[in-house]
């Protein structure tokens, strides 16, 4: 078997991920990063954070029989995925050249325009099925104090790129978490503003204990 020196790729009930970063913009209250180091006991932290794509394409082909029957793969790890915009590009390029049948998403915090002082959600389109934002909170001061966001104007830019995957045609998802402990969050009100950007809403529960 050919070895592989980092986890890029694992799987949550079945289904693939795509780990591409330690990196983040963000330093959520939530986050299952920083309650343990795995899931479902495969190792996320990378010991180097510079993913090659040949090296996650790799491991994709290693994994291809389970993948294909799998319908769907996920870009989310312990980091922001679109902090690499450009081995996110490849990658899914080459899952859909090589896999028909299957969708890709991503999960991001949507800070990527942010990050790359461009329009990436464009570059996503002609490969992204669906795009989850983390929309967070129903205004800047609530967003501030879940996220912890390291660059200025975080829920503003987070908004914008949510209206940018919508007109990029992407099915795109605006997510809040719901019931973490001491951060109450104003459910209806955060659906509001998903619809009225165009986009989808989910409330996912807060999971204590991580994966």
């Amino acid at each position: 078997m050919v070895e592989v020196s980092e986890n890029f790729l694992y799987f949550l009930d079945n289904k693939p991920y795509l780990n591409m970063t330690n990196a983040c913009t963000n330093a959520c209250v939530f986050c299952v990063r920083d309650q343990k180091e795995d899931v479902q006991g495969t190792k996320l932290w990378l010991d180097k954070d510079d993913i090659n794509s040949s090296e996650a394409i790799k491991q994709i082909d290693l994994n291809k029989d389970k993948i294909k029957n799998s319908g769907e793969i996920v870009f989310c790890g312990y980091g922001e995925p679109l902090i690499r915009i450009d081995e996110v590009v490849e990658i899914s390029k080459y899952i859909k050249e090589n896999f028909k049948n299957i969708k890709i998403r991503i999960n991001t915090n949507g800070h990527a325009n942010a990050i790359h002082k461009r329009n990436v959600a464009a570059e996503l389109a002609p490969y992204v099925d669906v795009i989850s934002i983390s929309l967070n909170a129903e205004n800047e001061e609530i967003y501030n104090k879940i996220s912890h966001p390291k660059i200025e104007n975080a829920y503003e830019e987070v908004k914008r790129f949510i209206r940018a995957c919508v007109e990029e045609k992407i099915f795109t998802i605006a997510s809040v978490v719901a019931n973490v402990p001491n951060y109450p969050v104003d459910i209806e009100r955060c659906e509001v503003i998903a619809k009225s950007l165009g986009a989808k809403f989910r409330a996912r529960d807060f999971i204590p204990n991580g994966y």
